[in-house]
């Protein structure tokens, strides 16, 4: 099943009719590639966040916020396994906000940015003239590593499916698509959406990325932004595969231990900003024997040439894994 906005994401794919010499990768994967030259290229992507639903500014501050959205577009770099270059960043500004609001901001983008040597090198301001919510978009450039992009689409029969970090629990409070699934509310049971939690405050896994594919080839892979059982349909779905997910290999985070489905909460809450990978299972056994960064990676199932995408229990019972992560356009 594919979400709303997977769907869409497609139709402008279609309409596109993008040069695969200029634009080796185009829409539908973490970033786009332009090639400048025979030997050049260039990555970008852009990413918007809104007070509301990336974050909530009565529960974090105003550099949290802007940290989050560059940490979100550099979380793309990762998953492409690039190199961050710089970002350009535009805001919409509540009524009444200034100087020092924007002072806030760029604290924020640079907290984020420094570590990874990827500064702002401009933007564009504006202020809403009635009462809105303050936005921010976040346009990254990034360059190839010293390997091609490793793009989504290109998972094998076979491959091992791992996972960096831990799942589950960083911004529960979002909505899904999904069969019987809606706003989340007050009485579900679960930590309130202005909660400080792990999504203001994760670290992209650039590093890593780049470190893991010094090691060994990766044959695809996408960040954890909307839930793994999302991301890994996408993975799926473009790579014209499926895949067993093993519930009692998933590396579950403390506060998805915490929940009254902690499966469910690593596979759907999503803003893990975690990289989920495929590789073959030699070079599984060679990156497993090599790694020594103190970022886990865990090996939590297989790609399968069946199509279907299926949760193994630890007694060896398999259901299907409905996609039920986050989806902007969702109307449930």
């Amino acid at each position: 099943m594919t979400s709303a906005e997977d769907s869409i994401t497609r139709w402008f794919a279609e309409q596109s009719r993008l040069d695969p010499h200029r634009f080796p990768i185009g829409i539908g994967d973490d970033m786009a590639q332009i090639r400048l030259s025979p030997d050049a290229s260039v990555l970008i992507t852009t990413d918007m966040l809104l007070d509301g639903t990336h974050f909530d500014l009565t529960g974090c501050t105003l550099a949290q916020a802007a940290g989050k959205a560059m940490a979100v577009s550099l979380s793309d770099c990762a998953a492409m396994a690039t190199a961050p270059l710089a970002a350009v960043v535009a805001v919409a500004l509540p009524q009444g906000w200034g100087p020092e609001e924007l002072k806030e901001i760029h604290a924020g983008i640079r907290a984020a940015g420094d570590p990874f040597n990827c500064p702002l090198i401009g933007g564009d301001i504006t202020v809403w003239r009635t009462d809105r919510p303050f936005a921010i978009t976040v346009t990254m450039l990034s360059r190839p590593g010293s390997h091609p992009p490793v793009r989504r689409s290109t998972a094998r029969p076979g491959d091992i499916v791992c996972v960096t970090g831990s799942l589950g629990g960083a911004y529960p409070r979002r909505q899904s698509c999904a069969p019987g699934k809606g706003r989340a509310t007050k009485d579900d049971g679960r930590r309130p959406m202005d909660d400080p939690t792990r999504h203001l405050t994760f670290t992209p896994r650039v590093k890593e990325a780049l470190a893991i594919t010094e090691l060994v080839p990766l044959n695809a892979m996408i960040d954890l932004s909307d839930g793994l059982s999302s991301d890994l349909t996408r993975i799926c779905e473009q790579s014209k595969v499926g895949a067993v997910i093993e519930s009692g290999k998933l590396p579950l985070s403390d506060e998805a231990r915490q929940s009254p489905d902690p499966i469910g909460s690593a596979l759907n809450d999503g803003e893990d900003f975690e990289l989920l990978f495929t590789l073959t299972a030699d070079n599984y056994e060679k990156l497993a024997a090599a790694w020594t960064h103190p970022t886990l990676i865990t090996s939590i199932g297989r790609v399968t040439a069946d199509p279907a995408i299926r949760l193994q229990s630890p007694n060896g019972v398999t259901t299907p894994m409905t996609p039920s992560g986050y989806d902007h356009l969702c109307r449930g």
